[in-house]
């Protein structure tokens, strides 16, 4: 086991390494001049200040160094300022997590609230009409694109029900209630996706254990069909279900970007959007190194979560 954890370790580590190269070389390959777009149609503007700004915000020295300072930046929590607010880029993204945090929470909740019951009904109603009902709309909610759903009520409730979410982030600690009402359309959208995976896999995996001996030999000692299909069915059945929820987390965070947009919520992905039309290096150098960290270590945890699991796993070569 603990050779399987410095395995997944190293390779965090490794990855976390080439994403961080990945991210630097490639901004600095995104078109346009930051710096000629600062100042453009400013009068003001001279070569010995364009040059200062360059050297303020560290775009000056060959490439290499400039990586190599702003990977010390980063280990000293320096994630610098923003190149049009000036604000620093730490308060901005504290500002916007809280916001995709709870969008990709709420999205799991109703995921798993739904799912799981729906992919339980699905296999223990095998073939009758609860099952083909499921399975259709565990097939609908694979094929419908979250932007498209997310645009859809936004559409359908401001036409038909004559409401729109707020317009303004409405913090939860505030006003719970309308917090909610805020989120819970974009958090559905984000949701159906996985929700309809889950329930499908669950299906599958239901019946699968259901055929296993262990399952008939429990229900030869007398216990009820009920407490067999919870406590020995269900509970078994979950453990891939546990694998495919942790990398859907990655997939709610890209799916964040979109549905936040729609929505206009001021979270990481929205914040991430414009500051690539902007041209904000700090502020798209974070964001993009915070969701691909988060998305392996979710990734790393889950490898470590099912090793534990299913020992095998740690055990093999």
């Amino acid at each position: 086991m603990h050779r399987f954890l410095i395995q997944r370790l190293a390779a965090l580590v490794a990855t976390l390494f080439g994403i961080s190269v990945a991210i630097f070389f490639l901004i600095r390959l995104l078109p346009g001049n930051i710096i000629a777009l600062m100042f453009y149609d400013d009068p003001l503007a001279t070569p010995a200040l364009e040059h200062a700004t360059e050297v303020q915000i560290g775009l000056t020295g060959s490439y290499p160094t400039q990586y190599l300072r702003w990977v010390d930046h980063l280990f000293h929590g320096n994630l610098g300022r923003s190149l049009f607010t000036n604000q620093p880029v730490s308060v901005t993204v504290l500002q916007a997590i809280p916001i995709t945090t709870e969008l990709i929470v709420l999205g799991i909740l109703i995921a798993l609230v739904i799912s799981i019951p729906l992919g339980m009904i699905s296999a223990v109603r095998r073939d009758k009409p609860a099952d083909y009902f499921a399975r259709f709309a565990g097939l609908i909610g694979i094929s419908i694109p979250n932007f498209w759903l997310a645009t859809l009520l936004l559409i359908l409730t401001s036409r038909v029900f004559h409401w729109v979410p707020p317009l303004t982030y409405v913090k939860l600690t505030s006003h719970p209630l309308a917090n909610l009402s805020q989120f819970i359309m974009p958090a559905f959208a984000m949701s159906v996706f996985t929700l309809a995976l889950v329930m499908r896999m669950l299906r599958t995996t239901m019946l699968e254990v259901m055929k296993l001996d262990y399952v008939r030999t429990a229900r030869a000692k007398g216990l009820s069909r009920r407490r067999v299909l919870v406590r020995h069915v269900l509970r078994n059945a979950l453990i891939p279900v546990v694998t495919v929820v942790g990398y859907e987390i990655g997939y709610l965070i890209s799916t964040a970007v979109i549905v936040e947009i729609v929505f206009d919520l001021p979270g990481l992905g929205y914040t991430l959007i414009n500051a690539i039309n902007d041209r904000d290096y700090p502020i798209i150098e974070s964001i993009v190194m915070i969701i691909a960290a988060v998305f392996l270590v979710i990734n790393t945890l889950v490898d470590v979560l099912y090793g534990i699991l299913d020992p095998r796993i740690s055990l093999a070569p």
